[in-house]
């Protein structure tokens, strides 16, 4: 493996040693926020497309992350996505998965990713025509059932991670309440992405403390003052997406919530066109955060 394993430039090498202490693995976290906090690399998908994947690795390093949450590995197989990671101290700690693969090969799944030594493969998004329905909802249901137990059996946790069309109203609740009763606790679990749970108008402190156990990944993202709420499309304007602690969350109050809940990883993920000047901002706001 060692032609995969290029020299890190001085460049990314200063900038980490710049960051501080934190660059082992206490980035983005404080005395009261423990964290994990770690990137999802999607927030890196520009500089992926320009200057190939070696080139995100190396940029979430300069940041100081230790964990990262993988969203393509170019032309590498497992093995050496592995070994890419390894040799940059970054552990991977989940994926996500196209939920028609999900649904049709989920043991192909297991299998493919046993050489990334991951502890989480997901689902970001369920197939759906119009509005969000019952009907997709309970299928949905069915097929994260059958893929939590499969990665159970692998050793692996499933999740899905939450878009803002779950929360459309149903009798009693909304069909997000509907999937987390119809999944079974034990193998199905959930990632919040903060926006994504804010945008509709749901609480996310009173989601933690609703289906405490079952979220156990975040994904940290704020959004813009002055947005309205109640928007059930999952769409809004990439320039909604601001650093952490420019936006609408309140901050404080759902970390200390989130890490009552259970959470055990946390991940930045900035879909802005900013993405790359704003993570640092995210940054030095959670170092500061106390409650």
């Amino acid at each position: 493996m060692a032609r995969f394993l290029p020299a890190l430039p001085i460049l990314v090498l200063v900038v980490a040693l710049m960051h501080g202490p934190a660059a082992a693995g206490e980035v983005g976290t404080s005395a009261d926020f423990k964290g994990p906090t770690g990137l999802q690399l999607y927030s890196l998908r520009d500089l992926q497309k320009a200057k190939g994947v070696a080139a995100t690795l190396d940029q979430a390093r300069a940041y100081g992350f230790k964990y990262v949450e993988l969203s393509g590995r170019g032309t590498w197989t497992p093995a050496e996505m592995k070994a890419q990671l390894d040799h940059r101290g970054l552990v991977p700690i989940g994926t996500m998965f196209p939920y028609d693969r999900l649904r049709d090969d989920m043991e192909g799944v297991c299998r493919e990713v046993q050489d990334l030594a991951l502890r989480y493969v997901g689902c970001a998004w369920i197939p759906h025509k119009g509005p969000f329905d019952e009907r997709t909802c309970r299928e949905a249901a069915a097929v994260f059932n059958r893929a939590g137990a499969m990665a159970a059996k692998h050793g692996l946790r499933f999740f899905y991670h939450t878009h803002g069309y779950e929360f459309q109203p149903r009798p009693g609740g909304t069909l997000f309440d509907l999937l987390a009763a119809e999944t079974d606790a034990k193998t199905v679990f959930f990632e919040m992405d903060v926006l994504w749970v804010v945008l509709p108008g749901q609480d996310p402190v009173k989601l933690l403390e609703k289906y405490p156990g079952r979220w156990r990944l975040m994904h940290l993202k704020d959004l813009r003052k002055g947005v309205p709420l109640g928007n059930h499309s999952a769409n809004t304007a990439l320039t909604n997406d601001v650093a952490i602690g420019t936006g609408q969350v309140d901050w404080p109050r759902l970390l200390r919530a989130a890490q009552k809940a259970g959470v055990e990883y946390y991940f930045i993920e900035d879909e802005s066109p900013r993405a790359v000047e704003q993570i640092p901002e995210s940054l030095r706001f959670l170092e500061s955060i106390r409650w």
